[in-house]
Formats: structure tokens, sequence, C-alpha cells
């Protein structure tokens, strides 16, 4: 069992993927298009944060994934978008092996959904940060957070 505050979350888009920079990805997304999740770039330098995260697993952190689901989908889109979302992770991320992807309906109150809810979450959005029961970061703190956690 982990420490309450030894798990560590990341939001995926616009925290870990770039998925506001894909050009025309409002557009795709309201289309029931999932392109911009596979396309998305990183945002920032992944081999410098799976070092990190695979150092901070071995010391005793559970590492993983809470993300939302596009607005407005429905069941076949919501499986193309966790499909993407999956393969976006074992792209960029391969080499860290996640203890809980959690990929869930938007809107949902991550905290409700994750093992350690009083752990550490990476988000770009405030709104997510402030309702967040344990400690959370904007996606400009995670290299630095994480380095200070080593």
């Amino acid at each position: 069992m982990v420490e309450n505050g030894k798990a560590i979350y990341f939001d995926m888009d616009g925290t870990l993927a770039d998925l506001y920079g894909v050009p025309n990805w409002l557009n795709m997304l309201r289309s029931h298009d999932a392109t911009p999740y596979r396309k998305a770039p990183a945002l920032l330098h992944l081999s410098t944060l799976a070092r990190l995260l695979n150092g901070l697993q071995r010391n005793g952190y559970t590492i993983g994934v809470v993300s939302w689901l596009s607005k407005g989908s429905n069941k076949a889109y919501d499986e193309e978008v966790t499909t993407s979302k999956l393969e976006w992770l074992e792209l960029h991320l391969h080499s860290v092996t996640w203890d809980e992807i959690h990929i869930v309906k938007h809107g949902t109150p991550k905290q409700t959904i994750v093992n350690y809810p009083n752990g550490i979450l990476f988000d770009d959005e405030q709104k997510n940060r402030d309702k967040w029961t344990g400690t959370a970061y904007a996606e400009d703190k995670i290299i630095e957070v994480l380095k200070a956690l080593e």
C-alpha cells in the first residue's frame, strides 16, 4: 500500500500532450475525429519525465494518468479517444509502467476515481487543481516538482 501523498497523477490534454496546438483540433473533436489525441506533440521533454517517473516509482510512488474523454461524445468515439490516448502514452512514454490509467467521462471529478486522491495531480485546468483533495500543480511545474521529490 502506498502512503497518502505518494502517488502522482497526470492529466493528458494540455498537460502532457499539446492537444490544443494541433491545427483545427476543436473542429476535429466536434466532428468526432480523434486525430488530435493521436497527433498531439509532447509539452515537455519526455525522456526526462520518464527517467524521473521511473526513479520515483522505484522509490515507492504510484504513477498514474487521469484524463477526460471529449465533450459531447458517444460510446464509439469514447472508445476511439481512449485507444488514441493509450497509444499516445505507449508511443511517447513507453518506458513508463503506469500503475493506474483512468480515461473517464468529461467533467468527472478526478479525485473520485483514482486510488490515492491525496496524492499529487498535474493538470492544466485550474478548476481541477482547485477540486483536487491532495496537492495539485499546473503543467509548467512538472519537472521542477518531480526533481524535488527525487
